[in-house]
């Protein structure tokens, strides 16, 4: 009884005895000085202690803690000079390091005690985390000269302004809890890594953009309102966990996928996990790619299109298996696209004709509407999309502009390819769509030149010129990473030199000749039988037809009917019979027939030689060295929708003399078009082997016998073409199905 009466006297008084400091005592080891073993760590934690001076006599202390109690006074540490921990946490303690500086203290903890002024702290030099929180601080000071300090915690003080951290080594800053309004003076802490703001009165986040190092911003119960805030902090790659909860900017439409958009690299927003769903619906939202708009577009366009009576198209005739043709020339803003594409359709007319899209925008000086654009209002523009009249859209400059269903039919009544220009984004709109064009890029490599012209045109403002600049590498990047998304390339830096690239190429993919140029060029005047002439001839029936694409663009622009009907058409009722039912598939091999491209036919005074009476069409040998070369020249033009050999895709009416050496080389056959039903509905009068896709040879890969046109490529005279289709109407943009 006795003894427990003194063990409560000593605990009530507040001083440390020795009893209680022997419990406390552990982790036994060598002194600093390694002559002796003694106890290194001392806790008592909890024991409403006032007077702890028997410390003094525990000089070879390393760690003290003495939390939770009522201590004022701790000179006692200045007995201590291996002291490296010191917890003196939930005390009243009033004086700042109210004892010596041991030697090699790093880490003290002061927080929840009643100390209000900061002190010099020059003397502990090897301080390295240091926490005042609940304290009552007005102020940072005193902190200039401890160089190794990387942890410091003033949460929950009276601090109104952050100052006094200049160059310190911080990894770690708390400073929630306190009057801050402003981030400042945080530019010179380069190795911060993270930081706590929270419970302050701070509206802006400008002052953390140079701390490149930071991980962990906390914000919390703050008074941020507006999402664009998080700008500042776009440029902190290594930041992964921001917290912005309680602060009136989680009221905003969409904030969490705005702000997720901003910081890509967050994993961790408002301590919740970042998906990568969400930052992928941020960027889609925000920053869709050109592919998402495009995709976005088209299913719009595509969607409104479905909604609509549904009809055959004239660009989708006569081939079923080939897209309609068309040249597309896109590039930056005013490198002349434009000015191209009409040029070459003027001179270039028997083959193309320009295609006007529809825009929101003004006209430009000179511009008119109907030949360089459809000038329609925003409403009228709208209207146009809910109602399915466009193939693609896009948004430019803030203005719409589209290609309308209308323009490219308007072209393809007339039996011509369409020739369009446009944006980047236009032509990822239209590569989504079952079109299949030419897509040429005329860009700039002299930008001053291209900055001159801009300036010169006068309706740009310097915003809108640095745009169409910063066009340019977007353009060539493109052309670079995807190799094929553009057919060609030509430098637009002098107009007339990149007309004459662009007229020589499209040349290439029509496969003509300039009537003007190489005498040994075959013109509807040139009778000769020189070499070039058998060459060509030899070529165009050795053409390869499995490529449907190459086959089949002759029939495309062969869609011009004349006021007459042909020989051809009157031929057989069976014809129009077969075409109907090739286009609703119950016999594509007979109508793939009847519109296949080939060589020009064999006279009829040859064909008395070689063929005395109509039967099953025989092979012919069209071997040689020269008819090889020029079939794989052939193929190397086919591969594209703009492919053809002649003004319409029908050979001229050639001289008898011509006509003569085409004969005395190849054994040719006619092919009766009226018997074509007749022999394939016989048996054994068909090879089995004459499919569509099922490579011809010799009389094999002959056309049906077309009524001879005057013209050539570059003549005056319009070339008679074959007959449309059953179905195909000249003055509608098509048939109801």
């Amino acid at each position: 009884m006795t003894l427990s009466t003194n063990t409560t006297t000593m605990e009530n008084d507040g001083e440390l005895r020795e009893e209680q400091v022997s419990k406390g005592l552990s982790n036994l080891g060598l002194s600093a000085t390694g002559l002796q073993h003694t106890y290194l760590c001392l806790s008592v934690p909890g024991r409403d202690l006032k007077n702890v001076s028997i410390l003094c006599n525990y000089i070879h202390l390393q760690k003290l803690e003495l939390p939770h109690n009522k201590i004022k006074d701790l000179s006692c540490v200045s007995h201590m000079p291996h002291l490296i921990i010191l917890d003196a946490s939930y005390n009243q303690l009033t004086d700042f390091f109210g004892f010596q500086a041991p030697k090699n203290l790093k880490e003290v903890n002061f927080s929840h005690n009643q100390m209000s002024v900061m002190k010099d702290l020059s003397e502990y030099s090897s301080l390295t985390k240091l926490i005042l929180d609940h304290n009552s601080f007005s102020a940072i000071r005193g902190l200039e000269k401890c160089e190794r300090l990387s942890h410091l915690s003033l949460a929950h003080n009276s601090i109104s302004r952050i100052r006094g951290l200049d160059h310190l080594p911080l990894r770690e800053l708390c400073l929630s809890g306190n009057a801050i309004q402003k981030i400042e003076n945080l530019q010179a802490l380069r190795k911060l890594q993270v930081l706590d703001l929270s419970c302050n009165r701070i509206q802006s986040l400008s002052g953390l953009h140079t701390l490149y190092l930071m991980g962990t911003v906390n914000l919390q119960s703050n008074l941020i309102s507006e999402i664009n805030e998080a700008s500042h902090l776009h440029d902190l790659k290594l930041l992964r966990d921001l917290n912005l909860l309680k602060n009136p900017v989680q009221e905003k439409d969409d904030y969490r996928l705005a702000v997720i958009f901003l910081l890509q690299h967050l994993t961790l927003l408002d301590q919740q996990t970042v998906t990568a769903e969400e930052k992928v619906s941020s960027v889609n939202k925000y920053d869709p790619p050109l592919e998402v708009i495009a995709a976005r577009d088209h299913m719009t366009n595509l969607l409104y299109q479905l909604m609509q009576p549904q009809i055959i198209f004239d660009s989708t005739l006569p081939s079923l298996d080939t897209p309609y043709p068309m040249l597309v020339l896109t590039g930056p803003q005013a490198c002349g696209k434009r000015e191209l594409a009409h040029k070459l359709c003027q001179e270039f007319s028997e083959y193309f004709a320009y295609g006007a899209c529809h825009t929101t925008r003004g006209p430009y000086y000179g511009e008119e509407d109907g030949l360089d654009y459809h000038f329609v209002t925003e409403d009228e523009f709208q209207t146009m999309i809910q109602t399915g009249k466009f193939v693609q859209t896009l948004q430019y400059g803030g203005h719409w502009y589209g290609l309308s269903r209308e323009s490219i039919e308007r072209v393809a009544r007339e039996g011509l390819a369409c020739c369009v220009h446009m944006e980047l984004e236009g032509v990822y709109s239209l590569k989504n769509s079952y079109f299949e064009p030419r897509y040429v890029l005329l860009i700039p490599t002299a930008v001053e030149n291209y900055v001159c012209c801009l300036k010169a045109r006068g309706y740009y403002s310097n915003a809108q010129m640095e745009t169409a600049v910063s066009r340019i590498d977007s353009y060539a990047k493109i052309n670079r990473e995807k190799p094929g998304f553009f057919d060609n390339v030509i430098s637009c830096d002098d107009r007339n030199e990149a007309y004459m690239t662009l007229k020589q190429l499209v040349k290439e993919y029509l496969g003509v000749e300039d009537p003007g140029g190489d005498p040994s060029s075959i013109t509807p005047d040139n009778t000769s039988s020189n070499s070039t002439g058998e060459l060509l001839a030899a070529d165009t029936v050795n053409a390869d037809l499995t490529d449907s694409y190459s086959k089949n663009y002759q029939n495309k622009i062969q869609a011009r009917m004349t006021p007459q009907r042909t020989q051809a058409e009157m031929a057989s009722n069976r014809r129009e019979k077969l075409i109907r039912e090739a286009l609703n598939g119950k016999s594509p091999g007979a109508y793939a027939d009847l519109f296949q491209r080939s060589g020009p036919t064999a006279p009829s005074s040859l064909a008395s030689h070689s063929r005395p009476t109509a039967g099953p069409m025989r092979p012919v040998d069209l071997g040689g060295p020269e008819l090889d070369e020029l079939s794989s020249s052939e193929e190397s033009r086919a591969s594209s929708g703009l492919s053809m050999r002649s003004s319409a895709g029908v050979r001229s009416a050639e001289s008898p003399t011509r006509e003569s050496d085409v004969g005395s080389r190849l054994n040719i056959e006619p092919l009766d078009i009226s018997l074509l039903g007749q022999e394939r509905d016989s048996k054994g009068r068909m090879d089995s082997r004459l499919t569509p896709d099922a490579p011809r040879l010799g009389s094999e890969r002959i056309s049906p016998t077309l009524p001879s046109s005057p013209g050539r490529p570059g003549a005056n005279t319009k070339p008679v073409l074959p007959p449309i289709p059953s179905g195909r109407k000249t003055n509608d943009s098509g048939s109801k199905l």
